[in-house]
């Protein structure tokens, strides 16, 4: 296994890990590791293309359920932002009448 198709398949596992406990912090500075590795294998003029392509296929895969979690995740902020505007309003609505 070329050393390109190596760094593929290591930052897709440390970034799966990071999506499975939801490490954002960690997920950015993967993704940036993973794009640069994307890169690497492009330029790299590997035997087996047929790994990298496999590989390539896995991180595909895993930036799909990525962009998934992320969606939910978002939505999960968004519903619970809007849940703290209108405590915060029924609030002052008490406080000026209370």
């Amino acid at each position: 296994m070329s050393q390109s198709v190596q760094r593929l398949q290591e930052t897709g596992s440390a970034l799966r890990t990071a999506l499975a406990t939801k490490d954002w912090a960690a997920i950015g500075a993967l993704d940036i590791q993973c794009r640069q590795a994307v890169d690497e294998a492009m330029v790299d003029a590997t035997p087996d293309q047929d790994m990298l392509r496999a590989r390539m296929q896995e991180l595909l895969d895993l930036y799909r359920e990525l962009v998934t979690v992320c969606q939910s995740e978002q939505q999960r902020l968004a519903a619970e932002l809007l849940q703290l505007n209108h405590s915060q309003q029924g609030a002052k609505v008490y406080q000026l009448f209370g």
